[in-house]
């Protein structure tokens, strides 16, 4: 979707961006990752990424909110805190925050002119290759939060770990959420294979908390943390939690982690936003062993704080709908068994499209009983993949879903459909989610 009322200049840097190869928006297959062009424009730069002690997250699921978890607890703990995720939901200015607040447009465009001439100067050098759209967006992140005098930087990786743009950093604290296969076509078809990116983030001496893992994902990350001499923490082993009780609007919890108990609440929903907010919780406390003071209360008062929105997000309360950038087939099953735990509902009407490098057939596969009523749509985005695609799919399930071209159309029939007390889901991409959530609000101010 397009930036809003985006100024001319704002909108040239934006352009200047997304001018380099970006693979969120093409092709991976014939990609070249390493970190040496981003390693060079920084050093141009005088090293920013080294202005602040960083939390560096890489992972297949889950690590988004883990890093909103922690830069939301650092923020409560008095921590000016530099939050750099991927991707984004209706404005690339999301991806960089600091305390919560997006970079500014003007902010963003002087980075980028300041950029340019170091940019230009690599790209026609031509030894290291051209840098890519991440690439540059992870150098603004850093002289950003340089510029605003950051403590703290809390890093999402954007692909991998091992090669991705944000390895740059010599971590406090490194972090693996749950890994599973997915951009098999970078990172490798077998999960051992997966996993040795994923902890490619590990640096000797650091400390690394990782999600439960199956086993075979867990030696990988053990023996890199024997080798580099990392502290290894491992949730449901170190670090435990319970569930509490939940309502629509979040869910509490309590975490034994090594040094203290906790008793909070997360405004999140979904069983595994409670594996991340142990994971975020571990992250914390091993940060407060190496001496970043955070107090119990900053710790509750940051998770019950937390905004991570595109993930079981209520965006209408009557009829119930929510949206959730479930694009894999585990996230698709984990998502059913979260709306039937966490609503109250008499029919479902899922809204469905996808990005077209999906496992396609895995995501349907959940689908095909999922609910009463199925509405196959795409985004805008070059990546999403054909309505005919989805429709051929659920075919093989003997499911005849109904189809709307464009997702204002699959909104719009949606809704038409539900009475107040039924249910509305849109899934299976950001992509989705980021125009469903601007629809129902265009509809809803009558714009």
């Amino acid at each position: 979707m397009g930036e809003r009322l985006a100024s001319p200049e704002y909108q040239a840097a934006l352009d200047y961006i997304l001018s380099f190869a970006d693979y969120e928006r093409a092709s991976r297959s014939s990609v070249v990752f390493d970190t040496y062009r981003v390693e060079e424009l920084l050093r141009r730069l005088g090293e920013p990424q080294k202005s602040a002690k960083s939390v560096h997250i890489a992972g297949t699921k889950g690590k988004g909110s883990t890093a909103a978890m922690v830069a939301s607890v650092l923020t409560a703990a008095g921590y000016r805190t530099g939050l750099y995720t991927s991707p984004h939901l209706h404005t690339m200015r999301e991806r960089i925050k600091v305390d919560g607040e997006p970079i500014t447009a003007g902010e963003l465009t002087a980075i980028v002119n300041q950029l340019k001439p170091e940019i230009e100067s690599i790209n026609q050098n031509g030894v290291l290759g051209e840098l890519t759209t991440f690439e540059i967006l992870t150098a603004i992140a850093f002289v950003h939060f340089r510029s605003r005098k950051v403590n703290l930087q809390v890093l999402e990786v954007g692909l991998g770990g091992r090669l991705d743009a944000t390895n740059v950093v010599e971590p406090e604290v490194c972090v693996i959420t749950s890994v599973s296969l997915d951009h098999t076509e970078v990172l490798g078809d077998t999960l051992p294979q997966i996993a040795k990116e994923k902890a490619g983030i590990i640096k000797p001496g650091t400390v690394v908390v990782t999600a439960p893992q199956c086993a075979e994902v867990f030696a990988v990350i053990e023996g890199v943390c024997r080798e580099k001499g990392a502290k290894l923490i491992l949730i449901g082993r170190d670090v435990m939690w319970r569930k509490g009780s939940h309502n629509v609007r979040g869910q509490c919890l309590q975490v034994d982690s090594m040094k203290r108990g906790h008793d909070l609440f997360i405004p999140l929903l979904g069983a595994y936003q409670l594996e991340n907010a142990a994971i975020a919780v571990a992250a914390l406390d091993a940060l407060a062993e190496r001496g970043t003071a955070i107090g119990a209360q900053n710790l509750a008062d940051g998770l019950a704080q937390v905004k991570w929105d595109g993930r079981l997000q209520i965006v209408l309360d009557s009829p119930l709908f929510v949206v959730d950038g479930a694009h894999n087939a585990y996230s698709i099953k984990k998502l059913g068994e979260a709306l039937k735990e966490y609503f109250d509902f008499e029919r479902l009407f899922v809204i469905i499209g996808t990005s077209k490098d999906k496992d396609v057939s895995g995501i349907v596969m959940e689908l095909a009983s999922f609910s009463d009523t199925l509405i196959v749509t795409r985004s805008c985005h070059p990546r999403a993949a054909e309505t005919s695609e989805l429709v051929a799919e659920f075919s093989k399930w003997g499911v005849v879903p109904l189809v709307a071209e464009d997702v204002e159309s699959s909104v719009r029939l949606a809704l038409n459909m539900a009475n107040s007390r039924d249910m509305i889901c849109a899934t299976g991409s950001l992509f989705i989610v980021a125009e469903v959530v601007e629809c129902v609000e265009a509809l809803h101010t009558g714009q």
